[in-house]
């Protein structure tokens, strides 16, 4: 099956995936894969974009993000993932998230990456930086949005500063976060490293290394009533997956997602999925609602014009499509020498093919 052009998509827009924490562990191909996999299975290529912005007060977050990138190069290059990093790293700087260049490098991206680094610095930076409000249109407008690690917290719409308390010190305190659900009438109170153990067993390390004493002294701390937020807890190595669309959440990964909601509290292991409506009172917004409407319209024409270009491009012959019909055959028999064959003519041929999990995708060379 050869996929069809990419296009804007309908909607409530792309998935919003949130990592407890090990984007680049082995446990981290599944997530990655279930998410390209759903790209391709739409006709869509893997146009990764990794902004570096959690990690930009770090001389090194060129290196955080190429370790991401080179991650899914390597464990996911069946899905063939055009990477890009985006150096958004310092409000006042060359490599400022208020840099329209730089937030321009998202307008066509089908999935966007946030990772390790400092969950407040991160809120300081993107809250709204033109960088922030593009990848909230982007998502809106059917991209994925992937959070890990210190972007997660820093989702939250209280924002815990693990940097300032578990490693300078600092009394106890939340800090406003970017509260990137409040859009869907959601109030997330979001915390990765949920079961983190490095402290063995004479330190608690859990709930993101504050441990579990001082996370319920912080918990009384939260300015807003118990009743009128849902705390989510996501174990490492463990991603929630949100479809705004089918209005469903799914657990990836090896651990479990804690939800805490209006005293009641539920955990959901790998593989299981639960209605959004267990975060809250879920509401998906079309168009450009919260979103200001002269940079809807310009995400929303540079996304048509690189769909139009893609749709532009060569289309296999009869040759190519029957050679590709062979290959799904030789696969299926497990034939994997004749299938390789084939694949080599198939490239000879000018085309590359890619494998997702449900079909054959072609792309010229």
């Amino acid at each position: 099956m050869i996929a069809s052009p990419s296009s804007q998509l309908s909607g409530a827009g792309g998935p919003v995936i949130l990592l407890g924490s090990g984007e680049t562990a082995p446990s981290a191909q599944k997530i990655f894969h279930q998410i390209f996999a759903t790209l391709a299975d739409r006709g869509e290529k893997v146009r990764l974009a990794i902004l570096e912005t959690p990690a930009g007060f770090e001389p090194n977050s060129g290196y955080v993000a190429e370790q991401v990138a080179l991650f899914v190069k390597k464990r996911l290059q069946n899905f063939a993932p055009a990477v890009t990093i985006i150096p958004a790293r310092k409000r006042g700087t060359a490599y400022s998230p208020d840099d329209p260049a730089l937030a321009a490098q998202l307008h066509d991206a089908s999935v966007i990456f946030m990772g390790p680094g400092s969950p407040t610095y991160a809120v300081r930076q993107l809250r709204q930086s033109l960088v922030w409000e593009t990848a909230r249109a982007c998502q809106r407008q059917g991209a994925a949005l992937m959070l890990s690690s210190a972007a997660t917290l820093a989702a939250s719409r209280w924002t815990l500063p693990v940097y300032e308390i578990y490693k300078a010190g600092a009394d106890l305190y939340w800090q406003p976060g970017l509260d990137f659900f409040a859009d869907f009438g959601l109030s997330l109170l979001l915390v990765s490293h949920w079961n983190n153990s490095d402290g063995g067993a004479t330190f608690d390390t859990s709930r993101c290394y504050i441990g579990q004493e001082r996370f319920a002294a912080l918990l009384d701390m939260i300015p807003d009533p118990p009743s009128a937020y849902t705390l989510v807890g996501l174990d490492e190595n463990t991603a929630l997956t949100l479809d705004p669309d089918a209005r469903l959440c799914t657990v990836i990964g090896v651990g479990e997602i804690t939800v805490i909601r209006q005293g009641e509290t539920l955990r959901y292991a790998a593989g299981e999925e639960f209605p959004v409506q267990k975060l809250g009172d879920f509401q998906p917004l079309q168009g450009p609602a919260a979103i200001d409407s002269q940079l809807w319209q310009t995400v929303a024409t540079a996304r048509e014009d690189a769909a139009r270009a893609r749709a532009a491009l060569p289309q296999p012959d009869a040759q190519v499509l029957t050679l590709l019909d062979l290959r799904a055959a030789a696969r299926a028999d497990q034939n994997w020498a004749e299938s390789d064959q084939l694949r080599t003519e198939i490239a000879r041929l000018g085309w590359r093919v890619l494998d997702t999990a449900t079909e054959q995708q072609l792309e010229p060379l």
